[in-house]
């Protein structure tokens, strides 16, 4: 029972350093038409990750979401026409900014840091 109860102990310190992600995010990128806003709606039920992300082409749920203290990383597939395209993103939480690579599989990964939105 008391290796029950210090297992349980571990297990819930473990969750309360894991990073605050859920709530909404917000970066700037360069499209076709000039800059846009990406809003990212997240949220993190122990190492599972899920929500979504907006822009242009409206929104997009996120697929295989995982967070590891201050790590995460999740997928986001996108009809472009008749072609299926996944982009991969990974990065970590530090406080209020998401620094994070996305890779379109189209050369290199671009860096971006998305901050929360206000309010979130």
């Amino acid at each position: 029972m008391k290796i029950r109860i210090a297992l349980l102990s571990c297990l819930l310190a473990a969750a309360a350093f894991a990073a605050d992600i859920s709530g909404k995010w917000t970066y700037e990128q360069q499209g076709r038409n000039g800059a846009m806003t990406v809003t990212m709606t997240l949220k993190a039920d122990g190492s599972n990750l899920t929500g979504s992300i907006s822009g242009r082409n409206g929104d997009t749920a996120i697929n295989n979401g995982k967070i590891d203290g201050d790590k995460f990383s999740f997928d986001v597939t996108r009809q472009m026409g008749d072609n299926s395209v996944t982009i991969k993103y990974s990065g970590t939480v530090a406080g209020d900014e998401l620094k994070m690579s996305v890779d379109a599989g189209r050369g290199q990964p671009r860096e971006v840091t998305a901050k929360r939105a206000s309010g979130t």
